[in-house]
């Protein structure tokens, strides 16, 4: 995690870090002013607080309150050796709590983080930079040493080399990756997280065998989604790209919008028009960049080559960032290893819906197959010796498929996670279905799997293979349990060099009757692509891009943005056309118009709901207002200070509908009850005097906005990096 320091006055210093800023001073004893903790008292509560977060996980896993647990730190100094303490953790139990759980508890603490981090004793790098922001190194990555040089199943270049071109390639780009965790709790599966340190919403998760290989996969797919903008999918990228030469790539075309809104001539081919638009309701208004938001440049769209007969097809990157998320994206050392990873991913999706919608049984793989790969077997054994049964099933579908599935389940809570992976290897596809089962899971993780169920419709409605493609927590059939399957087990084997898996995966595809479009990316000196199989690889609906289309942004995003300008007419407009718009109250305003604001803020936490509360009160409707109030403090998810205000607002609005009632009867002890900031900002909310309160003022610039600028800037470097490229 990269922490930015800033020198404020006197010794007061400012830590930023992600969506937080944390304030130190020093005492007054130390020629400081007393007003925040020193930078040691931090160090000290953040061991106390580790301790009592892992007490909380273990207790809110087996509904064990925490009301009467208290827990306390002492440090304990050496009179010799200052920096030689005892840090003494104190936890007290009540009686009701079991022994076994009071053991459980003692074993939560010793997990802490802080303690294992300090026991282990850092290593601490201390170097001078020309520039922070320029400096682009990548960060602890843990590279291999020495002259290793690690060959697996799948990968034509050894584990090492691989990180050394992928690493390199992203210093080019000015990313600063930090890892941030990693995972290892059994034998032969490993996993972590890495981001870029200066926007962290450039995020992506690596998975394998060894340190080394998941290594590889978290690199291979930061890679894969930068080439493919999918970091920045939904988000506004603001008005100067919105403007600029091209907004995505430098081969993408524009298609004006046509009178009659129809879609314009050459957007698609006849196959994909037949596909989203069976019913001819989509119109070209329907496709417009959400991105850019520019409605007079017209439709933004990406060319795609049609695998059939190498015609290049355009596709709108609406279209795109509406219905098929990451599906079908890959890296790889050559072309060829990239597609044979985007295809496995494709199938390993539609597969997985398939026997999930259609609650298909599958066979167990026998245990003298299993036995081929002692170290697949040595992970699932470490889950068993855990109390997590584990079953091992052929996902192929009768060897049709280069799928498989291991599916855990959780004694405690009841709980199923069936965990799909694809690849022509079977030993690969096998490895993948394991290592994605525990992708950055604890143990009390695998708690939160929920139950199976015999509710069919549960299983097939449409928002549950959504849960499952985002990161397989959705529901699934008790009878995937059955002992009577539906297909014989089969020791299948698509593998061969890349180019031949590529051919047999593609081969399959034809024998479906399905058209498939690739686009290739190697503006970053990757292998990198994206393929497109209609009417098969879709996550979301098709529907979608009617119904429920992200462009709706664009009726909101300016009046949103740029709401404390707003006249009473242009707010009467606008909280109008969210009542039609049908949106649901709870939506964040971040999510609905594709600006990311600090989770911090009234901002970050603004829904639906609440805006309409905020405008009503603007335009003085205290009648529309009250009725939202009281559903907001119903169903209230928002912070306790704003929780706070509500209700005060909710008092207020009472007593200003009431003829019979006056506020200055009841002023005085509501402020003792709420205190008197809250109610001065109510009373002022109510009269005009204060419009839209805890929204801090900003506009299509965002300017204030710091996260999503970082975003924005995270976009720029690919941006002129693709510009660069095209120039040469």
């Amino acid at each position: 995690m990269e922490i930015k320091v800033n020198f404020l006055d006197n010794l007061r210093l400012e830590a930023k870090f992600d969506d937080y800023t944390v304030i130190a001073d020093q005492p007054i004893r130390y020629k400081g002013d007393g007003s925040a903790p020193s930078p040691f008292d931090y160090f000290l509560a953040s061991s106390a607080m580790c301790a009592a977060y892992f007490v909380k996980v273990y207790c809110k896993a087996r509904d064990i309150p925490t009301d009467d647990i208290h827990i306390s730190q002492n440090n304990i100094v050496d009179p010799e050796n200052r920096y030689n303490q005892i840090f003494q953790i104190q936890v007290e139990l009540p009686e009701s709590i079991s022994d076994k759980d009071r053991q459980g508890i003692l074993r939560a603490i010793d997990r802490c983080t802080v303690k294992k981090v300090v026991q282990e004793g850092p290593e601490f790098k201390i170097e001078n930079v020309d520039s922070l922001d320029e400096d682009a190194s990548i960060m602890a990555m843990g590279m291999p040493a020495g002259e290793a040089h690690t060959m697996i199943l799948g990968k034509d270049l050894p584990l090492e080399e691989t990180i050394a071109n992928m690493t390199g390639m992203l210093e080019e780009l000015g990313m600063k990756i930090e890892i941030s965790s990693w995972r290892n709790i059994v034998p032969n599966v490993w996993s972590l997280h890495i981001r870029d340190a200066a926007s962290p919403m450039c995020f992506t998760n690596g998975k394998g065998a060894s340190k080394e290989s998941a290594l590889c996969s978290a690199l291979g797919e930061f890679i894969e989604r930068a080439s493919c903008n999918f970091f920045y999918n939904d988000q506004f990228f603001g008005e100067e790209i919105a403007n600029s030469d091209f907004v995505h790539y430098p081969n993408e075309q524009w298609f004006k919008l046509t009178a009659d809104d129809a879609i314009p001539d050459g957007l698609m081919d006849d196959y994909c028009r037949e596909i989203y638009d069976p019913e001819n309701e989509l119109r070209g208004s329907n496709l417009i960049d959400t991105n850019s938001g520019n409605v007079e440049r017209g439709i933004c769209a990406l060319p795609y080559v049609r695998q059939s007969d190498q015609q290049t097809v355009y596709f709108p990157s609406n279209l795109l960032e509406n219905l098929f998320l990451s599906n079908g994206m890959s890296a790889g050392n050559n072309i060829y290893e990239a597609k044979v990873q985007c295809l496995s991913e494709i199938f390993e999706r539609a597969v997985k819906r398939q026997i999930i919608e259609e609650e298909l049984v599958l066979p167990d793989v026998p245990q003298e197959v299993l036995n081929k790969y002692p170290s697949i077997v040595a992970g699932i054994k470490g889950l068993e010796e855990q109390g997590f049964p584990v079953v091992v099933k052929d996902a192929s579908l009768g060897g049709l498929f280069p799928v498989m599935c291991v599916t855990l389940m959780n004694p405690r809570t009841g709980g199923v996670f069936a965990s799909f992976g694809a690849h022509p290897s079977f030993e690969v596809a096998l490895e993948r279905s394991l290592t994605e089962l525990l992708q950055g899971r604890s143990f009390e993780g695998l708690n939160d799997v929920p139950p199976p169920t015999f509710n069919s419709l549960a299983v097939t409605e449409p928002n549950n293979f959504v849960e499952h493609f985002i990161d397989s927590t959705g529901v699934i059939s008790w009878r995937f349990f059955s002992a009577k399957h539906d297909f014989e087990f089969c020791e299948w084997d698509f593998s061969g060099t890349n180019e031949e898996e590529n051919a047999a995966l593609m081969d399959i595809l034809n024998e479906l009757g399905k058209e498939v479009y690739v686009a290739t990316f190697d503006d970053f000196g990757a292998s990198a692509c994206r393929i497109l199989v209609p009417g098969y690889s879709e996550v979301y609906p098709v529907e979608d891009l009617v119904w429920d289309n992200t462009n709706k942004a664009l009726q909101f995003r300016e009046d949103i943005l740029t709401i404390h300008s707003l006249g009473d007419e242009q707010l009467v407009d606008l909280v109008e056309r969210l009542e039609e718009s049908g949106e649901d109250n709870y939506t964040f305003i971040r999510t609905l118009i594709g600006v990311e604001f600090d989770e911090n803020t009234v901002w970050g936490q603004l829904t639906v709901l609440e805006l309409k509360i905020l405008i009503h009160l603007a335009l003085q409707q205290f009648e529309e207002a009250i009725e939202l109030v009281e559903t907001f403090l119903q169903f209230n998810d928002n912070t306790v200070e704003r929780g706070l205000f509500y209700r005060a607002v909710n008092a207020v609005l009472e007593i200003a509908l009431d003829e019979e009632l006056e506020l200055e009867d009841y002023h005085h002890n509501l402020s003792r009850m709420f205190g008197e900031e809250v109610m001065a900002n109510v009373v002022d909310s109510l009269n005009g005097d204060v419009k839209f309160y805890g929204l801090t003022p900003t506009n299509m610039q965002l300017e204030g906005l710091d996260k999503h600028l970082r975003l924005i800037e995270s976009y720029k470097k690919l941006h002129a990096a693709r510009a660069a490229r095209t120039a040469k």
